[in-house]
């Protein structure tokens, strides 16, 4: 009956799109959708689309670098020109601190203020509860119970009486729908359309089994996420669930730097409003792909009903779309900028890295440098090299580019929680402020375990480009020799 809605649904929704068919004088003229021009993303910068040879041109057995190189292409993207900050990552916590607060001052136990939670519209019909977000919440002069709503989410440090937020509490759920699985030939809902050779007998009762993750938080308020096995019944099996505690590790200041003097780092660097413009660290892979969610949800909502199905989603770029953009579509390119100095002519760096051995402040700065810093690259992106590592959407392989397509390659693997820990390595691109040069260079690989939180990993969000026209790359541009 599922399946049934959802193609009644579609139907309804495309034949609201199309124009009338019955027009044209009996010609074929085509049936046109409605005119479209994407706004410019704030704050991202329209890479266009193009090829490269990706990976070294070089083998280079004293690094351990033996990726060869591949040419490769990718579409047009749009990208932050600048590594998601403490300021913005904040937002996103602040965001799971708000949401929960409302939650609280509607449930009975805290006053029970319907106001903050709607369940009906605005016929009186039911509808799937949601939080009222334009519903203040009452920061100055609460009552008692909204009070102890708002005070829930903080904590006492029993040791310097400092009031703080409870970092276990920011714990974000959010849903995703795993297009790539829905759309293999293997799971399609109609078993005869699963094998489209004439010469094989298809059992329509054959069992498709199907991972799916699902979430939730057990009686003890532990949260847990698992991968369920079940025979395939209905597109939901391929919505997953996840729930996962965004708030960055502070404390990877002084885990990642044995018999260091790091702890100020670890009590101000997030927190601070000195560090606003610097790029947040301590997330992991996990936590940066559901801010990438919470984003495209975040902006979504700012659009209403009317213009969210025109929102591609934001996410991490594929390590192939990263290389391309960092070496600004040139294969002569190894690093963000042209040549193989470290400095510009005038004698300044061209990035944020360790310059010498143990002169990390050689290049301006001790630890990471505000975004944006140093000069971009031709394609008006920052700190593609140094600065902190970024997170990529693709998983770890020795293979590398050997085993991608050379059209938008990508090797994604969702690992679920009981697959070994060797299976859960996500890709990492660019190099950090702890780097010597040959790290930062831009067909460099690296890893990293998808759930590990650096105090040199940072990440920055793409968005595929809907359209053509400036999309495309000129002539002068695909001739690279």
């Amino acid at each position: 009956m599922k399946n049934i809605v959802f193609t009644l649904l579609a139907l309804i929704v495309f034949a609201s799109c199309a124009g009338p068919v019955g027009s044209g004088g009996g010609e074929l003229t085509g049936v046109r959708g409605r005119a479209w021009s994407e706004p410019a993303p704030f704050g991202m910068v329209l890479v266009k689309r193009g090829g490269i040879d990706m990976g070294s041109a070089e083998i280079d057995s004293l690094w351990g670098n033996q990726q060869e190189a591949k040419g490769i292409s990718v579409d047009a993207f749009w990208m932050d020109e600048k590594e998601v900050s403490n300021a913005k990552y904040r937002q996103f916590v602040h965001w799971v601190r708000d949401s929960i607060i409302r939650e609280r001052l509607a449930d009975p136990a805290y006053g029970g203020n319907e106001a903050y939670k709607i369940e009906e519209d605005r016929y009186g019909e039911p509808v799937k509860p949601y939080l009222n977000w334009n519903k203040a919440i009452p920061w100055r002069k609460p009552n008692e119970d909204e009070e102890r709503a708002i005070q829930s989410v903080y904590m006492t440090n029993p040791i310097t009486g400092e009031r703080m937020l409870d970092a276990s509490q920011m714990n974000y759920r959010y849903e995703w729908f795993d297009y790539s699985g829905y759309a293999l030939r293997k799971n399609r809902l109609n078993a005869e359309r699963r094998v489209l050779n004439t010469d094989i007998i298809v059992d329509p009762n054959e069992e498709i089994l199907v991972s799916k993750d699902t979430a939730f938080v057990d009686e003890d308020g532990r949260i847990v996420n698992a991968t369920i096995v079940r025979p395939l019944e209905s597109i939901y099996d391929f919505l997953h669930t996840r729930i996962i505690n965004v708030y960055p590790d502070t404390t990877v200041w002084v885990n990642d730097f044995a018999n260091s003097f790091n702890e100020p780092y670890s009590r101000l660097y997030f927190s601070h409003p000195g560090y606003d413009d610097y790029p947040v660290v301590g997330v992991s892979w996990e936590q940066a792909n559901s801010f990438c969610i919470w984003r495209t949800d975040f902006l979504k909502k700012s659009y209403g009903m009317k213009g969210a199905a025109h929102v591609e989603p934001f996410r991490l770029p594929t390590e192939a779309e990263w290389e391309y953009a960092a070496r600004a579509g040139e294969n002569s390119n190894r690093f963000p900028w042209e040549g193989e100095m470290a400095r510009t002519e005038k004698g300044c760096f061209n990035g944020n890295f360790k310059p010498g051995d143990g002169n990390y402040a050689q290049d301006g700065f001790l630890i990471t440098a505000p975004v944006g810093s140093y000069n971009s690259n031709p394609f008006g992106l920052f700190d593609m090299a140094g600065n902190v590592s970024e997170w990529t959407s693709t998983a770890w392989s020795e293979a590398g580019n050997k085993i991608t397509s050379d059209m938008n390659p990508e090797y994604s693997y969702n690992a679920a929680k009981e697959d070994p820990y060797r299976m859960k390595r996500k890709v990492t691109r660019g190099g950090s402020w702890k780097d010597v040069q040959h790290f930062v260079r831009s067909d460099v690989r690296s890893w990293e375990y998808q759930n590990e939180q650096r105090s040199f990993i940072g990440f920055r969000c793409v968005r595929t480009y809907m359209g053509f026209g400036k999309g495309s790359t000129n002539m002068k541009t695909v001739q690279k020799k």
